[in-house]
């Protein structure tokens, strides 16, 4: 935050890269508050916004959507567990948007971001949805078997947390609705119903948590 602090004392001239920084950790002082960031992932924010205007790669775009996608990779990197979509909701900007600003970012700064943790992505969603910690254990156990099958690789990792969470409530009896879960981890119905048809298939075809799953 000291970093912040300085950074923000040498935009106070009027130049337009400076009013750029001004604007851009203003609002990133209002993200910090809604999704909760740290000061470290704050401070990560900075210096990968700073490194995107030195390498002019805001030009033509908007300081919303670059900081957004900004934020979005400080949050990977430190293994922080906000999605794509949380970060492009509190920053009034589209998905889409955001999404582009990611790859841009991605590829033209070379970087090299880390898979998400998809047990900090299962704790998350649990504790949105207020389930139990026996829903939890038993969830983070079909993960486990999840990821030595190497079943996760390439899914959301956040649909994927709900998907096994909503699989773990009906194992424990938990009454919880595919809605609930969608809601708690910002995805859609539809992705949960299609997650677990496929853990159904893959992981649970003699497990009675299929037996035990209705459509």
């Amino acid at each position: 935050m000291e970093r912040l602090r300085t950074w923000d004392t040498r935009t106070q001239t009027h130049t337009p890269a400076d009013r750029s920084l001004k604007q851009a950790f203003f609002q990133l002082d209002i993200l910090k508050d809604k999704l909760g960031l740290s000061d470290t992932v704050v401070e990560k924010t900075a210096y990968i916004y700073r490194k995107t205007q030195e390498r002019q790669l805001v030009r033509g775009r908007t300081i919303s959507g670059i900081l957004a996608a900004a934020v979005y990779i400080a949050c990977r990197e430190l293994g922080t567990p906000r999605t794509l979509k949380d970060i492009a909701a509190y920053s009034n900007v589209k998905l889409k948007e955001v999404a582009r600003s990611y790859r841009l970012l991605y590829f033209e700064l070379n970087l090299k971001i880390p898979i998400v943790n998809p047990m900090k992505c299962i704790a998350r969603v649990a504790n949105k949805a207020n389930l139990s910690e026996k829903t939890k254990r038993q969830a983070a156990e079909i993960m486990n078997n999840i990821t030595k099958r190497e079943l996760s690789a390439g899914k959301d990792p956040m649909g994927l947390a709900a998907s096994v969470l909503y699989l773990a409530s009906l194992n424990t009896g938990e009454n919880i609705t595919q809605t609930d879960i969608a809601d708690a981890a910002r995805v859609t119905e539809v992705t949960i119903r299609n997650r677990v048809k496929e853990l159904k298939k893959q992981v649970f075809k003699k497990d009675k948590v299929q037996n035990n799953f209705t459509n």
